[in-house]
């Protein structure tokens, strides 16, 4: 059942606590240690070096179902993967080995349905394993060299996206088998009950988990690589303008440089000859050969390039 009330950052922890006990996993996840007293949210997170915001994103979307975030850019998506990191790492170590435990006592080591719900149990097991240690060998690594500025050419979380299945079906049918098939005495059936109440748990949790990948994590990795295009096109644009530049002052002769700031600066052909001391027709033939020269054939990629390359300030420039 959703909480419709959205928490801000002046909200008391504990209060968020006693709305949702399962808060508690995710604390832990976030990094976040039991003993805040009677601290804020805001003074919680910052005193376990957690940004406020993103927890209160996954906080919101978990209880409320809170999703805005597509264009939302304060996300810190390095908190963000710690969170889901941790997340893993509770899952596979701690529950998943837990109700295989809880199962194994429940059946007697005759009960050959039970044998056939272990042996259920672990195949799912193992394609959740599957699951995880795939985002955490191949997404996660991606992610982090977005984030460090070494971009990957043959990845993206489209690619992610595509091929992000479900994971909680196989659980559902475990439920249902233990609960339509299993004949049990009383004591076997409270704890099959018990291991039933946490199975149910982690088939909630995993759907959150999925979740927040799926509407907070994915669009905040795309606008990552939208925002790594764009600074990889500007970098490209100005290496090269740069590398042109360059090439092109070796070759350019000097009078080649002064006609090149007369133009810029706005004068005729007729007043670059007269300013020049030259013919008009020596401008129009120094006109062709810097065109040849640099390939740019228009006053504004002139000077671009002149303001580039430093031939002139941008303040003299007629704009």
């Amino acid at each position: 059942m959703k909480n419709l009330k959205m928490y801000e950052a002046s909200d008391k922890m504990i209060t968020l606590i006693k709305d949702n006990y399962n808060l508690l996993q995710a604390l832990g996840s976030f990094g976040i240690k039991l003993g805040f007293g009677d601290k804020t949210v805001r003074e919680t997170c910052e005193l376990n070096h957690v940004d406020t915001y993103t927890f209160l994103a996954v906080v919101n979307y978990t209880m409320n179902g809170y999703t805005d975030y597509d264009e939302d850019k304060q996300i810190d998506i390095r908190t963000l993967l710690r969170y889901l990191e941790a997340s893993h790492t509770y899952f596979l170590d701690h529950q998943l080995p837990s109700i295989r435990r809880q199962l194994a006592e429940s059946f007697d080591e005759q009960d050959s349905l039970g044998h056939l719900i272990m042996k259920f149990y672990d195949g799912y097991a193992r394609e959740i394993q599957r699951h995880m240690k795939y985002e955490e060998k191949t997404l996660f690594p991606y992610v982090t060299a977005l984030l460090d500025g070494r971009p990957m050419s043959n990845y993206n979380v489209e690619t992610f996206s595509k091929h992000h299945e479900a994971t909680d079906k196989a659980l559902r049918e475990l439920k249902l088998m233990i609960i339509k098939y299993l004949p049990s005495d009383p004591q076997s059936n409270n704890k099959l009950t018990a291991t039933l109440y946490d199975i149910y748990n982690n088939e909630e949790w995993l759907t959150q988990h999925a979740e927040v990948e799926d509407h907070i994590f994915v669009p905040a990795i795309r606008r990552l690589e939208q925002e790594t295009k764009q600074n990889d096109v500007t970098k490209n644009i100005s290496t090269m303008v740069f590398k042109n530049g360059q090439d092109a002052n070796e070759t350019l002769s000097d009078r080649e440089r002064d006609v090149i700031i007369a133009l810029v600066q706005g004068m005729s052909n007729k007043e670059i000859a007269d300013h020049l001391c030259i013919s008009v027709n020596t401008v129009i033939t120094h006109r062709r050969n810097i065109a040849r020269k640099l390939q740019i054939h228009s006053p504004a990629g002139l000077t671009i390039y002149a303001i580039v390359n430093g031939l002139v300030d941008i303040s003299s420039v007629k704009l």
